[in-house]
């Protein structure tokens, strides 16, 4: 580029150039992010450093497929590229386990590459999958290569080193169970209406699939209770038999098997979690109004925004945010870009179908047009504290 930015105009545009093979160092920029602008100069001056490599600027509003494709969640925010390395370290990682595995050139095929990141909601590659389910990306094989989690995940699956399937657990599909482990393991199933059985303990997970289950039950507010397969190798191949499940986490209420991290993961990012702990009696649904009150009185002075105080994802929350810090006013926030219940529920609640949205002691001020007007008036600072 001869240390010189250019600006992406689409997601096609950087493929091509990622094909290529030369260094790639996006910078993700947001015209009201003053810190995406301090960047700019820093950006323009790495690039007369390194003339060989190209230096992109991406308007992650502008550009939603490509900020996507990225998971960006914040601005300023950099993502390097060197050749292909990433996909270089995720098949040795796989090598050094000595397993046979297939492989698939999303480049190939735009369909595919597009359609996996909806069916799997992992927005990139490389995609490790082992007996049809996502173990994760170049980061996850990595680490789990690292720490021998892989070799476990891959052994728990029924994939040995020579890449043949062995029978399920080491137990003889003739022989079955005896009745005294069949009546252990329903025990165990049944001795709490939530039982997680997992790789560790709740505070201290022996593997990243546990440790998800572990987070989205505690951010369900649900009471569990749990078995460390680790400890005991009659119960860790004996379940896999008596549920037809040959990995770990596994999670059952009320006796009912659910399914492992990625399932739990599928069923409370649609919704489907709170439906089902709540028809079979562990937990109480909230109604939504009552939601929304207690969400709205949470902090006298309460503001519902695109992304946080932090790193607002849109112009209009970041200028109510800018007022209120200028004004000394300490405040609450609500990212309403992470739950679309209380998104679309506020809207109606309020009878005010933008964002940002600013509470006094649980009564709506306004959006953004109010609160710089206040501001312009000098009046913001005294309605927030009378």
């Amino acid at each position: 580029m001869g240390g010189s930015m250019k600006d992406v105009q689409s997601k096609v545009e950087l493929d091509n150039l990622r094909q290529s093979g030369a260094p790639i160092i996006l910078h993700f920029w947001a015209s009201w992010c003053e810190a995406s602008k301090h960047m700019d100069s820093v950006f323009s001056h790495l690039s007369t450093d390194f003339p060989h490599a190209h230096f992109l600027r991406v308007e992650a509003e502008e550009q939603p497929e490509i900020s996507e494709a990225y998971s960006v969640s914040a601005v300023p925010y950099f993502v390097f590229f060197k050749g292909t390395i990433l996909g270089d370290l995720t098949l040795e990682s796989i090598r050094d386990e000595k397993v046979k595995f297939g492989t698939f050139d999303i480049l190939l095929d735009n369909e595919v590459r597009e359609g996996l990141k909806k069916f799997s909601n992992w927005p990139t590659f490389p995609q490790l999958y082992c007996k049809g389910e996502l173990l994760g990306g170049c980061d996850i094989a990595i680490a789990m290569h690292e720490s021998g989690e892989l070799k476990e995940v891959f052994r728990d699956h029924g994939v040995d080193a020579a890449g043949t399937e062995p029978g399920t657990g080491g137990i003889s599909e003739s022989t079955g169970l005896s009745v005294t482990l069949t009546s252990r393991l329903e025990s165990l199933i049944n001795s709490s209406p939530v039982m997680l059985f997992m790789k560790g303990k709740p505070d201290e997970p022996k593997c990243g699939f546990s440790r998800k289950v572990v987070e989205i039950l505690r951010q369900e507010k649900v009471d569990f209770e749990s078995f460390d397969i680790l400890t005991d190798d009659e119960v860790r191949q004996g379940l896999k038999v008596h549920s037809n499940w040959s990995s770990y986490p596994q999670l059952y209420i009320r006796g009912e098997l659910i399914g492992g991290s990625d399932i739990v993961l599928e069923m409370q990012k649609s919704g489907e979690l709170e439906k089902v702990l709540t028809e079979k009696g562990i937990i109480k649904k909230e109604s939504l109004e009552d939601r929304l009150k207690s969400l709205i009185t949470s902090s006298p002075v309460m503001l519902f925004m695109k992304g946080t105080p932090d790193a607002p994802r849109c112009g209009f929350s970041s200028k109510v945010v800018n007022a209120l810090k200028e004004e000394g006013v300490t405040f609450g926030s609500f990212d309403i870009l992470t739950d679309e219940e209380v998104r679309q529920g506020l809207k109606v609640f309020s009878n005010w179908p933008t964002f940002p949205q600013l509470y006094y002691k649980g009564e709506l001020i306004g959006g953004c047009d109010i609160v710089m007007e206040l501001q312009s008036s000098g009046e913001l600072k005294a309605t927030l504290s009378e």
